[in-house]
């Protein structure tokens, strides 16, 4: 730790040095609790959910009347001495001996010293990072983004970055932002338009990590995707980010365990490198959720089929909402049921209908279900959803007609099964709706730093 420059909180808190050292931080004032003699000023500097505090003594500093009304939300650069404070919520504090005002924070700072519900804090999002919560938030999403990164690095998968600008639509559910330089206003056709065809902004990198893990075996993307679907539910947002591998010579149970073994990673990751910023979950968002996820991180995922589950649905004892049948997509109270009760954990539930599953996954022996499977886990329901890959072009060909899709529009997907093609599997997590489940947190609004929902895209 460079003693001479400026000093994260965190690294203070975590390795505090001696009594009478002289340290120097900077940051923003939570709270000022101000005396006479005494002004004992809470520092945050957003590296941990801890403050430092900071003791201004009116001997030492003529202009004490002035600094001691210093308000919440000031920017401040802090040099002091060490101090050990065995019984404080930190184990040192600040006996400070110079302060400069960096910048002032007028009384109409909106973030004053009490509980702020999360509908307000979203009309402020360009200050809510500041909050005990954000700022939680934030350092877990970022922490959890390296974590991934890391996960597929050490098993020598490849990073790639696939478009945002896209003329496929992947899922074929016509939920894209379209992408043009022409004028609303405009009648010209399409030829004339920057890419002279039909653009979105991508639904998926799927594809495009199919044809590259048909080069380099196993790859990964991680990045932004959008969904232009009308929907004001806490789970959907139309601007969010995904991770999706992708193997080739992979079938759907390579693919299961790769994705319980990402899971268990993750989660062990979180409870174990992020302690504090778990705990204030624990504690202030979702009573027991460590438990939960050490359970969850240490619980052996089953696998059950689609049948199987379907024929323990019908036999429920409970009114569902929904009513169970072969052939229906599974509801959220259904997978609940399943993990919850049922299987007592996570399990993944394999071969779906056709006939509900996208074009691209691999048609059974039965005629009836394709290789999909999705991860269910407790108090969620799905969390990852994933499939083996049809590689057989015949098969493809009919597919695409099925979903009457031109096949001319995926010439080079289809190109992918000429040439060498291989069985292949791949998953997709939302890292927003995963970033809820690790959290607790209850909308998806309030895990990414600006959300972007209908007629909302303010900052």
């Amino acid at each position: 730790m460079n003693r001479s420059g400026r000093v994260r909180i965190a690294e203070l808190c975590a390795n505090p040095p001696a009594d009478n050292t002289v340290v120097t931080v900077n940051g923003w004032v939570r709270a000022n609790r101000a005396g006479k003699h005494h002004s004992f000023i809470t520092l945050n500097d957003g590296s941990t959910l801890a403050g430092l505090q900071l003791v201004l003594n009116a001997e030492q500093f003529p202009d004490y009347p002035s600094l001691c009304r210093i308000t919440t939300g000031t920017a401040l650069r802090a040099t002091g001495v060490v101090v050990a404070t065995p019984d404080g919520q930190q184990p040192i504090e600040l006996q400070l001996t110079e302060l400069i005002v960096v910048g002032e924070s007028d009384p109409t700072y909106p973030l004053q010293k009490k509980r702020h519900s999360f509908e307000y804090l979203r009309e402020i999002a360009h200050l809510r990072p500041r909050t005990n919560t954000f700022g939680a938030v934030f350092r877990v999403r970022s922490a959890m983004a390296q974590a991934i990164h890391h996960f597929f690095a050490t098993r020598g998968f490849l990073y790639v970055t696939t478009p945002i600008i896209t003329a496929n639509d992947c899922e074929g559910a016509g939920e894209l932002f379209r992408v043009t330089t022409l004028a609303p206003t405009s009648s010209a056709p399409v030829s004339e338009d920057f890419f002279a065809a039909p653009t979105g902004l991508t639904v998926s990198g799927q594809l495009e990590g199919e044809l590259f893990a048909q080069a380099f075996s196993d790859i990964y993307t991680f990045g932004p995707t959008f969904r232009a679907e009308n929907s004001n539910t806490a789970r959907h947002a139309a601007e969010f980010w995904m991770i999706e591998p992708e193997m080739a010579f992979a079938d759907l149970h390579d693919d299961a365990s790769l994705a319980e073994a990402f899971v268990r990673e993750l989660l062990d990751h979180a409870l174990t490198h992020l302690p504090d910023d778990m705990a204030f979950f624990d504690r202030m968002v979702a009573p027991g959720l460590c438990d939960r996820l050490l359970k969850v991180s240490q619980t052996p995922f089953e696998r059950i089929d689609y049948s199987d589950a379907i024929r323990l649905l019908e036999r429920a004892p409970v009114n569902f909402t929904y009513p169970v049948s072969w052939g229906v997509d599974l509801q959220t109270e259904h997978e609940r049921y399943l993990c919850e009760q049922v299987v007592g954990g996570p399990v993944f539930v394999l071969n779906y209908p056709r006939a509900i599953k996208a074009f691209y996954m691999r048609d059974n022996d039965d005629g009836k279900t394709v290789a999909a499977m999705d991860l269910l886990v407790p108090g969620v329901g799905e969390l990852i959803g994933g499939s083996q890959r049809e590689e057989r072009l015949d098969r493809l060909d009919q597919k695409l007609a099925s979903a009457g899709i031109d096949p001319r529009a995926l010439w080079w997907y289809r190109d992918s099964r000429r040439w060498g093609s291989t069985p292949h599997a791949g998953f997709g997590l939302g890292f927003e709706r995963f970033l809820m489940y690790l959290t607790g947190m209850e909308n998806i609004r309030d895990v990414i730093p600006f959300p972007r929902t209908p007629r909302h895209a303010e900052f």
